[in-house]
This record gives C-alpha cells, structure tokens and sequence, in this order.
C-alpha cells in the first residue's frame, strides 16, 4: 500500500506550457485528502518550485536541487547536503579551464556570469522534457524563471567562495558540444565528494555526493517513521534514477528516455496527457481495494 509519493516538476508533473494541469491538481489533493503524504522531488530551486505550486493551490513538502535541500510545506528548511566551498571551488575552476558555461545554485539564489547562457540552458531543459515544444516560444518561460530563482549576475565566481554564510547546493553546466560534456562529466565523477547527474540533453549537474533525490527522500521518509517500500517515485529523467532505485514502486512518464523507462516498474502517460494523475490514480484505486 503507498503512502508516500515523490514527483519530479519538469517532464513530469508540468505539462509542456510549464503548468501543472487540473487533472495532476485533483490527483494530488485527492491522494493527500486520503491520507497518502505527496512530496515533491525536483532540480529546480526553492522558489522556482514553490511558484509553480501556489499557481494551483498545492502544499506540501520540497526536495529541491535534486535533494541538495529539503523543505517543509510551510516553507522551513528541514535539512541540506551543500558542496563544501572547496569542493565547489575546484569544480569551477575545472569547468572555468574547460571554457564551459555554468551557474551556480545556492542558498541565496543562482549566480550566472552570462545571462543568455543562463536561458539556453533552460530552454535546453524545457525542450528535452517537452520534445515537441517551440524552443522560440518557451524562451519567455525560461525569461521567467530565472527571474523567479533570483539569477544574479557576477563577473567572477571566485568571490563567492570567500563566504561562509553561503551554502552551495548545485553546479549546472551546460554546452551543445555533447561529446566535451561526455568528457567533463566523466572526468567529475572521479572527484571525491560530487554526484554528477544530467536533466537535459545538453547539460551536466553537479551537486555534494550526498545530495541525491533518492538520498534525500530516504531521509525525509525514515525521519517520518514511514516505509520506502510504501513510496512511489514518478519521475522522466536521470535525476530521478536515484529515486527509482530505493522506492517500492518507480514509474517513468511516458516521454521519458526508453532506459529510464526500462529502470521503472510501470510506465504512465506523458506529461501533457496528465501521467501524474494516472499514475496516482492507479494506486489510490488499488489501495481501496485492500
């Protein structure tokens, strides 16, 4: 029986328009009326996700920047796994000598040393969750959310590792050359203390080796006294792997890649045919039937 369900945000839980749907909407709050604790579980900053929930009225918990930070449902941060300054240092640097585009996440906003950059990126992730979308149109999305995850502008990097009231949550690379970013990724995974994952075709994330979405849901579920066998992960990407690896039931959307589909238990619906609500409305059925 679930009790415990985790949804991923873009590819998954937002349809193409980077909207939640009002079928996703009534599955969720339907799900929480029956008891049934719903998190979401997404590489977007805190207030990124959270404006895309208060559109449609749904509260609850946030694993964010791919389980970098927790927060509650009232808006309370509940527990972090941020890179060490050093850490993040080294991996600009190397990104830096790499002559790739990065930003990076942390807990007073997104820091970008080129803004157009900074929206390709985005887009690159709008594009790779909705195939079939306009990549010109959905630049004034993109516009918008970085508007949303306070992007602010910095000439040099170095000067945000001299402060220590800074946490460092997340390092998103992002290059159209698919084999140098091949390369870089693989060259991070051989740094000790990183998690180097991808959520678009075109990007590299690199966040604390602790900083996971499943590592984080595990701690949120374990500190609730609940059951990972009882939760169900909903996800369309690399990210979400993680996840999909320590639930009791993982369901891949539809649009996700085919190996990301062959990981999971089930497969739903794509996210502009509302998956999410199926694939809560699956279980919610079958629980009443016990």
């Amino acid at each position: 029986m679930i009790k415990t369900i985790a949804i991923d945000m873009d590819g998954t839980l937002l349809n193409k328009m980077q909207k939640v749907s009002d079928e996703n909407k009534a599955a969720i709050q339907r799900a929480q009326r029956e008891g049934v604790e719903v998190i979401i579980a997404t590489g977007r900053s805190y207030e990124e996700a959270k404006y895309a929930l208060d559109e449609t009225g749904i509260v609850c918990p946030i694993i964010c920047v791919n389980g970098a930070a927790i927060f509650t449902q009232d808006g309370k941060i509940a527990a972090s796994n941020p890179m060490s300054p050093a850490t993040a240092h080294s991996v600009a640097e190397y990104l830096e000598e790499q002559e790739i585009y990065f930003e990076i996440y942390t807990s007073q906003g997104i820091y970008s040393k080129d803004y157009e950059n900074a929206i390709s990126a985005l887009v690159d992730v709008f594009v790779t969750a909705n195939p079939d979308i306009d990549p010109v149109g959905i630049r004034k999305f993109a516009e918008d959310r970085l508007q949303l995850g306070q992007v602010k502008s910095v000439s040099n990097y170095s000067d945000l590792f001299s402060h220590s009231d800074i946490e460092y949550y997340k390092i998103l690379s992002f290059s159209k050359n698919l084999s140098k970013l091949d390369q870089i990724a693989s060259q991070l995974k051989t740094q000790d203390g990183v998690t180097v994952t991808s959520s678009g075709r075109e990007n590299v994330e690199i966040m604390s080796g602790q900083a996971q979405k499943g590592t984080a849901l595990e701690k949120y579920v374990t500190k609730k006294s609940a059951s990972m066998q009882e939760t169900m992960a909903i996800g369309d990407n690399y990210n979400d792997v993680s996840m999909f690896e320590r639930v009791g039931l993982s369901v891949a959307m539809g649009n996700a890649p085919l190996d990301i589909q062959k990981l999971c238990d089930e497969v739903t619906g794509i996210n502009d045919d509302h998956g999410v609500a199926t694939a809560i409305l699956k279980v919610l059925t079958q629980s009443s039937a016990y």
